[in-house]
């Protein structure tokens, strides 16, 4: 290499030529050992053309989407394998665009304010502001404190505040677009696995929330583990092919939704027959604790930490079935009954009610919801779904007494088709609802 590796620059020098933050460049000597400046005899440090070059290599490979830790992890492997990483690297090629990047200073770089700095930026719509957070807090702390303390947190913070109206279903989409960008990249710049055990991640059907998956699918993937990931809405026959496929030695699906867990269990009762280990997971398991119950697998916990701690001790099990039990026959016959009556059931409702578009939509996801109770065993489920859209309700000054009347409607279109006998779970359950308020 022709740069010289005389130490020539004070550190001014060097955050002049790079843009780079000087307590960041600090924070990577201190933890990666990387650059490593000569020190004069009264402490002040002394950096190399070569040190500079360096620096603009690994704010390079943050451009591209890398943590710092896997830009250093990857130039250890170039030196490691005798070749100079920086051979064939241009000399001051790195743009003043990528450079600001990583220049965003902050006067408190806690994780907590930069996941309040990015929250903001997020309201704002502010892209760059959002990408400036991010690159400096994965140029301080490591990946997984950065993907749980700053975007886990930050989404979970947004997300309650759109339910008490304090921001829009736009800034919330901007927002979980910008998380999942920055998750899918850095995904796609794991290193290779190290390990022999091939993990499956992926949604059930009708799941399209893939936040929680796909982080966990990265922080594994960061302990060395092939993570196959699916994505969002996977039929459960594609379970089977891959599993088969690829000799999966875990299979994780996750589901933030009661629907989304009464297809869950389904996909978790098919793929029982491959005797390939099953964890699952997700907001709903964590809303309705007795609901891991009904599905045949092991519950990986209420949080990421907890998640992966289950699946190290899965890979480990010889037995990693838990019980599970079977709903009764009192609310599987009530489901049937539920289903071949639900047509007539809300054609009668709309007779008495003369809803609008939304509203129709509103007696969809009710009778989904009915549908997905009855099938994990305990109506129960949606009442908290409906303490939910409650507190919804009231953040939008809506009156409760609409939700009192739909109940009561909604009671008397279902005893008009579906007899005590026939849905006795359903009908005391709504009974129940309509006497309240």
């Amino acid at each position: 290499m022709s740069d010289s590796k005389n130490p020539a620059f004070n550190l001014k020098v060097v955050l002049q030529e790079t843009n780079i933050a000087a307590d960041t460049l600090r924070s990577w000597e201190r933890r990666y050992g990387l650059p490593i400046p000569q020190r004069t005899a009264g402490g002040h440090r002394l950096y190399s053309q070569y040190d500079i070059e360096t620096i603009k290599w690994l704010l390079a490979r943050q451009a591209d989407g890398l943590s710092i830790s896997r830009a250093v992890d990857l130039w250890n492997e170039h030196y490691a394998a005798g070749v100079d990483p920086l051979a064939g690297f241009p000399l001051s090629t790195f743009s003043p665009d990528q450079a600001a990047l990583a220049n965003y200073i902050s006067p408190d770089s806690n994780l907590d304010s930069l996941r309040a700095q990015w929250i903001e930026a997020c309201l704002n719509f502010s892209e760059t502001t959002v990408e400036q957070v991010l690159n400096r807090a994965f140029s301080i702390y490591p990946v997984e404190a950065v993907c749980t303390d700053v975007l886990q947190k930050g989404m979970a913070e947004i997300g309650g505040l759109w339910y008490e109206n304090k921001a829009t279903v736009q800034q919330e989409h901007f927002a979980s677009c910008l998380a999942m960008r920055r998750l899918d990249a850095l995904l796609s710049a794991s290193p290779a696995p190290t390990r022999d055990q091939t993990i499956l991640v992926g949604c059930p059907p009708n799941e399209w929330h893939t936040f929680t998956p796909l982080l966990l699918s990265l922080l594994l993937r960061r302990r060395g583990l092939n993570v196959i990931y699916l994505g969002a809405n996977v039929p459960a026959e594609q379970f089977e092919e891959t599993v088969s496929t690829v000799h999966a030695s875990l299979i994780i699906l996750a589901a933030q939704t009661l629907i989304s867990a009464a297809a869950l269990q389904m996909t978790a009762l098919i793929l029982t027959d491959l005797k390939t280990p099953i964890g699952f997971g997700g907001r709903v398991f964590n809303i309705h604790p007795n609901l891991a119950n009904h599905v045949p697998g092991n519950h990986l916990g209420g949080s990421i930490a907890a998640a992966l701690d289950k699946v190290e001790k899965l890979l480990k099990s010889k037995n990693a079935h838990n019980n599970f039990t079977a709903v009764s026959k009192e609310y599987l016959a009530a489901q049937q009954t539920f289903m071949s009556r639900r047509i007539h059931i809300e054609s009668t409702l709309k007779e008495l009610t003369q809803p609008d578009e939304d509203f129709n939509g509103g007696i969809q996801l009710f009778g989904d919801n009915i549908t997905a109770a009855l099938q994990l065993g305990d109506m129960n489920h949606v009442t908290k779904e409906l303490e939910w859209l409650k507190t919804l309700m009231q953040s939008h000054q809506r009156p409760m007494q609409e939700l009192t009347n739909f109940m009561k409607k909604y009671s008397r279109a279902v005893d008009k088709h579906i007899s005590n006998k026939e849905g006795a779970p359903l009908k005391a359950w709504l009974n129940a609802q309509a006497t309240q308020g």
